[in-house]
């Protein structure tokens, strides 16, 4: 599973060909394969140095719809172990892998695992010290916790979806803001401090995490600006949604889009003189009832240079300003180059290993492996030996069945 990747002399990362570098370097992960925040999550764990084994449905109809693996960039960097669940043989198999691991992460529903057999108390009667971590989108009871939903339904339900797009309705924000922000990064904040609080009392727990309780948790300032009275329910009339002339989007000469972001008043002045216009001739900066004739003067303004021009007079300086970029052009920009931001691998092009250490740098990560690639090597490494594998392989509770 792991091999040797070219140094990527921009980034801050070892180069690495068998064991995993970085700050959690041996932490063992098993990771339930799921879809969306609980591979972020094991992804992030892994990118770290963890050593992540990925639990993967063992038939190509399981699958959904599969697409060449390269591209299925949230399974990268960690072994692909196939094992079939709805054998006996298949959940004996997992509970004897929580036995060395230190978390596990559920991705199903409210009681799936427990159907199977793989519930916290089962794995817990293996390992007292496990952490049990939960990702759903409900949470893990309330009326709503057995039915499904997407990041959307999420986000509709916490008053943020509302808030965001314009007066004619509400958009959603990709599925970044509950499913990666409200989801995997509250996973992964959740299973460390578990982790922590078991090197204290050597006693694992169940962490349960809701993406709906998360995206809401990222909300909390605008719940502030809201209870002040400072925010209105109308979309595209607020300082940060789109409604201040100062903060958001305008579209250039070319057809291409800058993005502004001049609250604070010392970078709003640098603004308005770089776009040549005299303070003294306008409203107050805060005078809600003149951003709609702003936001038009500067329409009108932003709409007699190209992007490029724009980028020539605002990048460097301090009025908060970035062009807005495709993928693509985000991985050209000279200041992702300068850093190394993005990697690639396989030749796909993607985020490289993030935060960055001092000290304890992660190595490059490597591919996502094809389905099931690495059950062997994967059980081996977690201390199966080579006749307990063949055996479970004859009775096909191990090994993807074509």
């Amino acid at each position: 599973m792991f091999v040797v990747f070219q140094y990527y002399k921009k980034g801050n990362m070892k180069e690495s060909a068998i064991e995993p570098e970085g700050p959690l370097k041996g932490l063992k992960v098993l990771e339930l394969a799921g879809i969306g925040p609980g591979p972020l999550c094991a992804m992030l764990l892994s990118d770290l140095g963890a050593n992540v084994l990925r639990i993967e449905r063992n038939k190509p109809s399981q699958l959904g719809t599969p697409r060449d693996p390269k591209f299925d960039l949230l399974r990268r960097n960690r072994p692909s172990v196939s094992v079939d669940l709805k054998k006996k043989e298949g959940i004996e198999t997992v509970l004897r892998l929580t036995r060395d691991a230190a978390v596990l992460i559920d991705p199903f529903r409210p009681g799936v695992t427990e159907k199977l057999g793989l519930g916290p108390d089962d794995c817990f009667s293996c390992n007292e010290k496990l952490v049990y971590a939960r990702m759903t989108g409900w949470g893990q009871y309330g009326p709503l916790s057995q039915v499904a939903g997407h990041d959307i339904n999420y986000l509709a339900l916490t008053g943020i979806l509302n808030a965001i797009g314009p007066k004619e309705g509400p958009v959603p924000p990709l599925n970044l803001v509950a499913d990666m922000g409200g989801g995997a990064m509250f996973l992964a904040f959740g299973i460390m401090a578990a982790v922590y609080e078991c090197q204290q009392s050597q006693k694992g727990q169940v962490v349960d995490v809701s993406m709906t309780e998360g995206s809401a948790y990222l909300a909390t300032g605008n719940f502030g600006l809201n209870a002040a009275g400072t925010w209105t329910n109308q979309r595209s009339d607020n300082i940060l949604d789109g409604g201040a002339h100062f903060y958001g989007t305008y579209q250039t000469k070319d057809d291409l889009f800058i993005a502004l972001g001049s609250i604070e008043a010392k970078f709003y002045l640098q603004l308005i003189e770089k776009l040549g216009m005299n303070p003294e001739n306008l409203p107050d900066q805060m005078d809600r009832s003149k951003w709609p004739m702003m936001k038009q003067k500067f329409t009108e303004i932003f709409k007699t240079k190209t992007r490029k021009e724009w980028c020539e007079i605002f990048e460097g300086t301090d009025v908060c300003f970035a062009p807005v970029l495709t993928f693509e052009e985000a991985q050209h920009h000279p200041h992702n180059q300068s850093r190394g931001s993005f990697i690639e691998i396989d030749g796909v092009v993607q985020p490289g290993p993030v935060p960055r250490f001092s000290r304890t740098p992660p190595a490059f990560p490597s591919g996502p492996p094809g389905f099931g690639d690495d059950t062997e090597t994967g059980l081996k490494a977690w201390g199966f030996s080579t006749q307990e594998v063949k055996e479970l392989s004859e009775k096909k509770a191990i090994g993807w069945q074509d």
